[in-house]
């Protein structure tokens, strides 16, 4: 195992560096090795969104998604932190009256869209953002589903002792070989429960997500892993949307690389190929650092080809402007100095 202090980021200004951020990292096998850590392995972590793909692993698992007829597509949006964009939010509004639902069962608030051009159509239209436009609406969409289809009731699905999420976090905790039943956890943006991980049982648990194995996770589970990935796989735009890290990635990669971003400078990773899990967190919080630290954990891994440089660049070496578009300085791995 390679061992070595947290990855540093740096924010330049005329040379000079201005700005540091430690970033957190762990890249794991599903034998529950650790292969490289940067920092601390151990460090207590709450994966925020990062972990949507584990949290619908009762979805497919229980058989919900077959019996309501889920697509890739909305498998994908279970999976996702989404813009906010017409396409996801009509999706997530057409899953919900197949459910017999509207979207005042979804818990997760009303939020504006991502990208200034779909807000500037709601105010245009005299419109406010309502549940479907949360980037998590897809998420409870399939908690709900999972309610209905065994039968637990609908009201308070988000609650920690509903049955639902009892399911989810006995599936996390499996994955991640950590008992979660009597765990700290906390309450995610979107009001669903979060459980607080090492940071090395994240990467292990979304290196067995990603390599899907039967003999490791019995059939079923094998299975649920296996369609979530060809789901993030075949509908990266559901993922996160126009010209988001997430979507960007996937789609340069292939599919090779699937990842999902977290509130609060979380990033985890799947590499079904490798059969490898990534899970990363910046100290102070800095999405900009997260993602400026995958850049090297790929660099690390050999991963990063000419396609990956191209589509990243933007997301994790951007260069830093001022409101006049002059570019004042870079963001980097200190060691790139």
């Amino acid at each position: 195992m390679s061992n070595s202090a947290p990855i540093e980021i740096v924010a330049t200004r005329g040379g000079v560096v201005e700005s540091t951020h430690q970033v957190h990292a762990v890249i794991a096998g599903p034998d529950g090795v650790a292969t490289h850590v940067f920092g601390q392995a151990d460090r207590p972590t709450f994966p925020r969104s990062a972990i949507k793909a584990m949290q619908a692993l009762p979805l497919v698992e229980s058989g919900a998604a077959r019996a309501y007829g889920l697509s890739p597509a909305e498998l994908a949006l279970s999976c996702a932190s989404h813009e906010g964009e017409e396409f996801h939010v009509g999706a997530v509004g057409a899953w919900l009256t197949r459910l017999g639902l509207t979207e005042e069962a979804l818990v997760c608030g009303p939020q504006w869209p991502r990208r200034l051009d779909d807000q500037a159509t709601l105010i245009r239209e005299g419109q406010q953002p309502v549940r479907r436009h949360n980037n998590c609406s897809g998420k409870h969409s399939g908690m709900l589903t999972t309610a209905l289809h065994l039968g637990d009731p609908v009201r308070h699905y988000q609650d920690r002792r509903h049955p639902v999420q009892q399911r989810i976090f006995a599936a996390i905790g499996e994955m991640a070989d950590v008992d979660l039943s009597d765990t700290p956890f906390g309450i995610d943006g979107c009001s669903a429960p979060n459980p607080n991980l090492p940071l090395s049982a994240v990467a292990v648990a979304a290196a067995r997500l990603a390599e899907g194995d039967t003999g490791r996770l019995g059939a079923t589970r094998a299975e649920a892993c296996r369609t979530l990935c060809h789901a993030m796989q075949a509908h990266p735009e559901m993922i996160g949307g126009t010209e988001r890290v997430d979507t960007d990635l996937i789609r340069a990669s292939g599919g090779r690389i699937l990842s999902k971003t977290g509130a609060e400078g979380v990033y985890v990773v799947y590499l079904p190929e490798r059969k490898l899990g990534i899970a990363l967190k910046a100290e102070d919080g800095a999405s900009r650092a997260s993602a400026a630290a995958l850049w090297s954990v790929l660099d690390t891994l050999g991963l990063l080809d000419d396609g990956i440089r191209t589509a990243m660049t933007g997301h994790c070496r951007p260069p830093l402007r001022n409101w006049d578009g002059l570019v004042t300085g870079q963001l980097l791995d200190a060691r790139e100095l």
